[in-house]
């Protein structure tokens, strides 16, 4: 067949030939894969169709050149919208649930509701969320009953504190701990309801170093900006996840077609904001178990950065590849440079600076 339509063997075929085999052919095919194929053909200008997209199409794979043509085509979605669709079971509308959420474009949210297989699940944010928890409550409350606070969390070997910031693990280690029920709760619940549907959409690489970043950018601003306070919990990465989601809405508002886009944003505005304000008083006032201060909000603001600059690129870049994106490399150098500044700050400032630390735990 290959031969027959690439006598010359050049890799590529004639667009007439292609647009003769889908009339030919269209109807074995998905729909929504017919629906692509068929943008493809009518956006290219060239007259011919590369032989290995169609290949990359049927195996749930995109080529840069392949997603191009897509970006570059002109031609309108002929099929009802994928929201449209009925007959669908309780597995098949939470897909197309998450799809609507989190994409902005009708063509990715077919592709990803064709190509989703649940294989590998959201793995990342189930565990993180399961680990935070338990660690929470079994190891440094010696018990699984909840408490608004507890002294013993700041005696651990997780949590970043300033004395012992030379211990490199304490500035991802502390999100695992949190400083009572209200603090653990509201990350869980922000980072179950926005995190999970993100990962099942971008995947766990991306996902996992979105938040990794938030979580290190967190502990890194604290230590320059709040240079006395430990910090505890997962706000810098959740607040990576989260912003990153929200400036994705607010930019392709148009194109997002979830239900109660508004009151969604508006919720987790909310949320996000009694956090922090939490946060902000809770540092300001005086220490249940002075002379440690209470965390520092500071790293909610780290996760905040993260999550606007490196998270918008990588959620608005939907199975494209990022070291194509010059925006990427730019918001990446930054962050790199912001961390080698932080490293060079904690080796060298705290010894000029002279600031008076709490004792070690």
């Amino acid at each position: 067949l290959l031969f027959q339509f690439d006598p010359d063997n050049t890799g590529y075929i004639s667009t007439e030939k292609f647009c003769s085999l889908l009339q030919r052919h269209g109807s074995e095919l998905d729909p929504h894969k017919l629906e692509v194929l068929l943008a493809l053909a009518d956006s290219n200008s060239e007259g011919r169709i590369c032989y290995q997209d169609f290949v990359n199409l049927m195996s749930n794979k995109r080529s840069n050149s392949f997603r191009q043509a897509i970006l570059q085509g002109n031609r309108r979605l002929c099929s009802k919208a994928l929201l449209e669709e009925t007959g669908l079971s309780l597995s098949q509308r939470l897909i197309r649930h998450v799809a609507y959420e989190t994409l902005p474009r009708e063509i990715d949210r077919k592709w990803y509701y064709d190509s989703y297989t649940c294989c590998p699940p959201p793995w990342f944010m189930i565990t993180i969320t399961i680990v935070a928890f338990f660690l929470y409550n079994g190891v440094v409350l010696d018990r699984f009953v909840l408490q608004v606070s507890h002294p013993l969390y700041l005696k651990n070997a997780l949590l970043y504190h300033p004395q012992l910031r030379a211990q490199a693990w304490r500035y991802l280690t502390y999100i695992f701990m949190h400083a009572g029920i209200e603090h653990l709760g509201l990350n869980v619940v922000l980072q179950l309801l926005v995190g999970v549907p993100l990962e099942m959409v971008h995947g766990a690489a991306r996902i996992s170093f979105v938040y990794v970043a938030g979580v290190v950018a967190g502990s890194l601003a604290v230590s320059v900006a709040d240079m006395r306070a430990p910090v505890v919990g997962s706000s810098g990465g959740v607040y990576a996840l989260v912003s990153a989601h929200l400036a994705n809405i607010v930019m392709n508002w148009s194109g997002m077609k979830c239900q109660f886009k508004l009151l969604r944003m508006a919720v987790a505005l909310i949320c996000m904001s009694f956090e922090f304000g939490r946060a902000v008083w809770l540092r300001f006032h005086p220490s249940a178990y002075p002379p440690c201060p209470h965390p520092s909000f500071m790293a909610h603001l780290g996760g905040v950065m993260v999550g606007i600059t490196l998270g918008v690129i990588v959620l608005r870049n939907y199975e494209q590849r990022l070291q194509d994106q010059t925006l990427w490399w730019i918001f990446l150098s930054i962050y790199v440079i912001f961390v080698l500044f932080a490293i060079f700050w904690n080796i060298f400032a705290y010894s000029l600076l002279d600031p008076k630390l709490p004792p070690p735990p």
